[in-house]
């Protein structure tokens, strides 16, 4: 008869009064240890494979000393940068001894199905087809009355009289504008006059000097001309 078992991490395959190396447990030495994570179970040439567990089964074992492992070497070294570095590490293990292996000497767990979590959800919505029921009920019921026809057209006429008021108020909007760009188009034009008004001025003022300076050239022709 063995098992398969999880112990601290680790699967081991045991057998009744084999000693093994585990990592290091809680208790001391001379203390009994349960492991109930069976993972496999040989029972006179049946095997019983857990999913992933065997409900019940469970594999008790004896802590006989605690103690550390061999010397592992661990070296590092990056050539061509002078950097190499050498550490120990001794790990710290329990050495146990298997006792009994019993297929079915473990408490079940009772797992939480759920079909026991449905009642929750069911109750919760029935408290709120309540919640609902009493909203309902404290809010009174308004009667909806048919409007005459004369009262309905009536309300097509209000709705239509703002559109005209928008369509006005446009209107408005536009002739306001207008008039303002007026006096502003009148003003420019005002503008342009007088800058031609004194450019003649300007014109006429240069008009007799440039006559004097004609004279002048004239005069001297004539007077080289002579000599």
């Amino acid at each position: 008869m063995y098992a398969i078992v999880d112990i601290a991490g680790q699967q081991f395959k045991v057998e009744k009064e084999q000693e093994i190396f585990v990592h290091r447990l809680e208790g001391e030495a001379g203390s009994v240890v349960e492991f109930d994570n069976v993972l496999l179970l040989d029972v006179d040439g049946k095997i019983i494979v857990g999913t992933p567990v065997i409900d019940g089964a469970l594999v008790k074992a004896k802590i006989i000393e605690h103690m550390k492992g061999d010397k592992v070497i661990v070296f590092h070294k990056k050539r061509r940068k002078g950097y190499q570095k050498e550490n120990g590490h001794r790990q710290y293990l329990s050495k146990i001894v298997i006792e009994e292996i019993l297929e079915k000497g473990a408490k079940v767990k009772k797992k939480e199905t759920k079909a026991e979590e449905k009642p929750k959800e069911v109750k919760k919505a029935e408290k709120e087809t309540e919640v609902k029921a009493e909203k309902k009920a404290e809010k009174p019921a308004v009667e909806v009355k048919e409007k005459p026809k004369t009262e309905a057209k009536t309300e097509k006429k209000t709705v239509k009289e703002p559109e005209a008021k928008k369509e006005e108020t446009k209107k408005e909007a536009k002739e306001k504008v207008k008039k303002e760009e007026k006096p502003k188009t009148e003003a420019k034009a005002e503008k342009k006059e007088d800058i031609k008004a004194e450019v003649k001025k300007e014109e006429k003022k240069e008009e007799p000097k440039v006559e004097a300076e004609k004279k002048e050239e004239t005069s001297k022709a004539d007077d080289k001309e002579e000599k």
